[in-house]
């Protein structure tokens, strides 16, 4: 370390700019990590934050809620198996709404539930609905953004219903729209259904139970049982989304191990008298070696730190519409792997260190 140290204060201007290359590329990578998740949570939070196991569907839905439908009838032999509360309906709908006294229409989603049920999402501000008034919503706290309050009545512009606002949760979108949840007496004013009929239909059915409760499900008629992160994938567009931003973050990683290969081979092959001087006067293979990983894990390590200060300073100052998330853990893993590539990177010089004739070294030198 000690050797290190010494050479990187004598040549400061290339270490330096070596720094800033990987300030530069670590700070995209995280950049886009945070952007990969933070868009994932703006399209499928809602099911992410779901206290759920799995998601019954009809069969042949291709995992999409939204082309699913089930009856009542299912949701009784569903029962039968996980008890009363291990299963609770769920519908579905995308809608355009439109604030009372106001023609700005809001893409959302509605998600009719049982309020006293385990997918009952959690309020921030105002109340939460129970399950005997139709007019009562909650809706995401991202509606607060757009001029929505608590009190507001709303107009769903396909069936002309209006409701009224009453609380507002967090974490709750589908489909990069923020959710409304109602129980199913809204859903049947929504659908102008019947609610005293003996079959009534909606879109899924949440569960929380046993993998063999599961599997003893799936053997009912008409329908298939999924793990609920299967159903992210059912999300218009949140496999090709997420998909993308991964492979852009993937190359990011590939481009960084060739850049930082490429540098410290260059200055490898520059420092070869110097390394073929050290091995004559006795410093060993191994010390060498360790000098060239030790100004490799130092100036990773500073620039990640630069890299998540500028990082966490740039999500400090954006928009709060902008899908972005970068949680500490997030943080962990890209740094762990970025130190990784940086190492792999520098394999090459290692070995080329390793095979130095000294000898051979000093008489170029001479």
């Amino acid at each position: 370390m000690f050797l290190a140290l010494r050479e990187m204060k004598h040549s400061k201007l290339r270490y330096l700019l070596i720094g800033l290359i990987m300030v530069l590329i670590a700070w995209l990578v995280l950049f886009v990590s945070g952007l990969a998740k933070g868009l994932g949570n703006d399209n499928a939070s809602a099911l992410q934050n779901m206290d759920a196991d799995y998601i019954v569907l009809q069969n042949e839905s291709d995992l999409r809620l939204n082309r699913s439908l089930l009856s009542n009838e299912i949701l009784d032999q569903v029962r039968s198996i996980t008890g009363e509360q291990g299963a609770t309906p769920l519908g579905l709908q995308m809608s355009t709404l439109t604030k009372e006294g106001s023609n700005t229409k809001t893409d959302a989603t509605f998600f009719a539930i049982d309020t006293n049920s385990f997918i009952a999402p959690t309020i921030v501000e105002g109340k939460m609905i129970d399950n005997k008034s139709a007019e009562e919503v909650v809706a995401d706290v991202t509606l607060k953004e757009e001029g929505y309050a608590i009190g507001d009545r709303i107009e769903d512009q396909s069936s002309g219903k209006t409701f009224t606002i009453v609380g507002f949760s967090e974490g709750q979108s589908y489909s990069h729209s923020p959710v409304i949840h109602m129980n199913m007496a809204g859903w049947f004013a929504l659908h102008d259904a019947d609610p005293n009929s003996k079959i009534y239909h909606f879109n899924a059915i949440a569960l929380q139970t046993t993998q063999d409760n599961a599997d003893q499900i799936s053997q009912i008629k008409d329908i298939e049982v999924i793990a609920k992160d299967d159903a992210l994938s059912g999300i218009p567009g949140y496999k090709e989304e997420q998909g993308s931003l991964l492979m852009m973050i993937a190359f990011l990683f590939v481009i960084a191990a060739f850049v930082l290969a490429v540098f410290f081979y260059v200055i490898t092959i520059q420092k070869m008298n110097q390394f073929g001087v050290l091995k004559a006067i006795g410093a060993k293979t191994g010390y060498l070696v360790r000098n060239v990983v030790s100004q490799i894990l130092l100036l990773t390590i500073v620039s990640l730190v630069v890299s998540i200060a500028l990082t966490y300073g740039v999500a400090a100052i954006l928009p709060a519409s902008m899908p972005f998330d970068l949680s500490p853990s997030l943080v962990a893993l890209c740094s762990v792997l970025f130190i990784v590539v940086s190492i792999l990177g520098s394999l090459l010089s290692l070995y080329r260190v390793a095979k130095i004739d000294a000898i051979e070294a000093i008489g170029r030198a001479a």
